[in-house]
């Protein structure tokens, strides 16, 4: 579910990015009219509200195109149907004709089908409809209607039944909050609060919008902006339900988004500026605070939750206090400095303390629960591949793979300030860190490892392979030089992430022979998540009887490693074979190992190639489990994996098929 939210969150900033440029032309638009009410102020105010209306369409398209599968633009069209079906088929004049009744006497639900609310289900709805559908295969008759073709006629079939349940539940849900708003109206300074938390908690369904048509418009009498308006009602109560947003937009929201920034991963501080100042600037200016306010929502809800508190707070002081203002668009500097000028509103500049005060309760409320909650709020979401490229340092056209590697490693790690100690084993980076929660685990598999394990908040493996000496003395370099990270537009050449060439020979069946007399383990069981999960490639495992180790195949000695607990093979298909003698035995630093072949060397199968002291590993609290893993799996096809002991034949043999 957390990954699903936070895949939301990533779709939503494409729609989202466009609303504070709207935002913006409505706030000069309504600016310009307050001085002279023309041409220029009307054309202005309707180029912004053509985008600011269309928020629920926006986010159906942006989230069934963020959410599929390849970010295909026949998903992007099957949200749009996904929205119009409904929204159609529900609104009033249609839900008229369809009941046989008049349309003043329509539920005026069906007057709000037209939400947020609705257009997040139909992203979502048409999203999943193209993941699972989008490569169907239709009957020959019906063929040209298979694969992605099929998605939107697929998307016009569920929000049709989708309708058929909303037309039942929708007009006592909208009834409900219609009646709920009645009743706390009553309740003064705390109602006031109440509803200012239920107004930004409902932002999401987009039922916000039946929440505020009771306090602000006459539905029930209360009619807080047309009175305020008109000059009309109480001073110091017209305008409660109004007052307390200026606060909350015009300083707390900005300060909530400086925060958001400062706890951004150092490499994503710029993309999180830019996309905190656009939502701040849009809150501050005009009211808009959707930009703002749909970046974290879904990726950080408790971060939202609280914010709704602190909207609830702000309103029930305000309202306590009885200072007011009234808007005409929202809570902006621009509605604000008009309201100035309506004689009923009371005390209005003192909100303005008010929204320094509260500006301090969200930076370091906001501040708080990121760290302490570790939530995702923008720039500290796991990097995706599509934007893994750009978590590295520069390259040298001279740097080898190696380094390249370590140079995307060492950004995606947080760099020096981040990265503590740097240790290899055989075939993986022993890493500590300052914290391990702050890392970006998909830009380092991005760079080509083959896994990541954390062992807490300050230890972490990154799996690389039998060449990690290379990739270690390149991190370690990074890391005495203390390297900046930097945002790089290198091509994906400069990046060690494409697969590596081989010399594999195609349709050679190659033997494997156990390495020691024991008992044969299935790899999947050892007690060691990196080759268990299989992340260097696949193999088996023998518990040995005793320490004689010998060789798995028939080839060339390609490795023996200092530490002597691992030794590499090459054959002459071009298979490359780690043995691996013990778990966790590189910390034992060769003492219980004897190898006996050296680099280069040819080997046959059943050859002794090491002597390993069972005992003196297992006082040292390691397994002796020798494991035997193919490397290079990605070019070859295993067909059958079977064991044979030592010298005696138990089982058909291991056979391994290569192919290309």
């Amino acid at each position: 579910m957390k990954n699903y939210l936070q895949r939301m969150g990533r779709s939503l900033q494409l729609p989202v990015a466009v609303l504070p440029a709207a935002a913006l032309l409505v706030g000069i638009g309504n600016w310009w009219a307050s001085a002279s009410n023309d041409i220029v102020a009307h054309f202005l105010q309707a180029g912004g509200n053509a985008v600011l209306s269309q928020l629920p369409l926006l986010f159906a398209v942006g989230l069934a195109l963020g959410m599929s599968k390849d970010k295909d633009g026949a998903a992007a069209l099957a949200g749009l149907v996904a929205f119009e079906l409904p929204t159609n088929v529900l609104k009033s004049e249609s839900v008229a004709t369809l009941l046989n009744i008049k349309v003043a006497t329509v539920n005026p639900a069906f007057g709000q089908i037209g939400n947020v609310f609705i257009g997040i289900i139909s992203g979502l709805i048409a999203a999943a409809l193209y993941n699972r559908f989008h490569e169907t295969k239709l009957p020959m008759a019906l063929s040209f209607f298979s694969g992605k073709r099929l998605v939107p006629i697929l998307a016009a079939l569920t929000m049709l039944l989708v309708s058929v349940a909303l037309l039942i539940v929708w007009p006592p849900v909208y009834d409900a909050l219609v009646t709920f708003g009645k009743f706390i109206v009553g309740l003064g300074a705390v109602g006031a609060g109440l509803y200012g938390f239920f107004n930004r908690l409902l932002i999401p369904t987009g039922l916000h919008q039946a929440l505020n048509s009771v306090f602000w418009f006459d539905v029930a009498g209360i009619n807080d902006i047309g009175k305020f308006l008109a000059h009309k009602g109480i001073k110091g109560v017209t305008g409660m339900y109004q007052a307390g947003f200026f606060p909350v937009m015009m300083f707390g929201l900005p300060a909530g988004a400086y925060a958001i920034y400062r706890n951004a991963l150092p490499e994503r501080k710029v993309e999180t500026a830019s996309l905190m100042m656009a939502g701040a600037f849009a809150s501050f200016f005009t009211g808009v605070t959707e930009p703002l306010e749909f970046s974290f929502m879904f990726v950080a809800w408790p971060l939202y939750v609280l914010h709704a508190i602190f909207t609830g707070l702000s309103l029930a002081f305000a309202a306590f206090m009885h200072w007011t203002a009234g808007f005409a668009f929202s809570a902006g500097l621009v509605d604000y400095i008009l309201s100035l000028k309506n004689p009923i509103a009371n005390q209005p500049l003192m909100l303005i303390l008010q929204g320094l005060v509260l500006a301090v309760i969200y930076y370091f409320g906001f501040d708080f629960a990121i760290k302490k909650f570790h939530l995702m709020t923008p720039g500290r979401e796991p990097v995706t591949a599509d934007d893994a490229d750009d978590l590295a340092i520069a390259t040298d056209a001279d740097d080898d793979k190696y380094t390249r590697q370590a140079k995307q490693i060492y950004a995606a790690l947080g760099g020096a300030d981040n990265l503590t100690v740097v240790d290899n084993c055989t075939t993986r980076l022993r890493l500590q860190l300052a914290d391990t929660s702050t890392i970006n685990e998909a830009a380092i598999k991005h760079s080509g490892a083959a896994g990541i394990n954390k062992l807490d908040d300050h230890n972490l493996q990154i799996i690389i392979g039998t060449e990690v000496q290379f990739v270690d003395d390149a991190l370690s370099h990074l890391k005495l030089t203390n390297a900046p990270i930097t945002k790089t537009t290198t091509s994906n050449e400069a990046v060690a992430t494409a697969p590596t060439a081989t010399n594999i020979t195609s349709g050679v069946t190659t033997d494997f022979y156990s390495v020691a007399n024991g008992q044969y383990v299935d790899i999947e069981n050892v007690d060691d998540d990196t080759f268990a999960k299989k992340m260097l490639g696949d193999g088996f495992a023998i518990d040995p009887a005793d320490g004689t180790i010998t060789a798995p195949v028939d080839g060339t000695v390609s490795t023996v490693f200092p530490t002597k607990h691992a030794i590499g093979f090459k054959t002459d298909s071009g298979l490359e074979i780690l043995l691996h003698m013990g778990i966790d035995t590189v910390e034992l630093n060769g003492a219980p190992f004897e190898v006996l072949v050296q680099t280069g060397q040819p080997v046959h199968h059943g050859e002794v190639v090491a002597k390993a002291d069972l005992a003196a590993i297992k006082a040292a609290g390691k397994a002796t489990t020798m494991m035997v893993i193919i490397t290079n799996m990605d070019a070859v096809n295993l067909m059958k994996f079977k064991m044979l002991t030592n010298q005696v034949k138990v089982s058909d043999e291991i056979m391994l098929v290569t192919t290309k």
